[in-house]
């Protein structure tokens, strides 16, 4: 599994547009269609399409 990093700005507001606290999820993976996030503290992964 790939490290996880801060989200960005756009990423930021793109967690808080779907209730997530972006301070809790780092972003693994950051395509055109869609993000991969891991959970600071449990370590869950989720998947968010974009602009949906």
């Amino acid at each position: 599994m790939k490290q996880g990093k801060k989200p960005n700005r756009r990423q930021g507001e793109e967690l808080k547009a779907r209730n997530l606290n972006p301070a809790n999820w780092l972003v693994e993976r950051d395509s055109t269609t869609e993000f991969v996030l891991i959970h600071r503290f449990s370590g869950k992964t989720r998947t968010i399409k974009k602009g949906a």
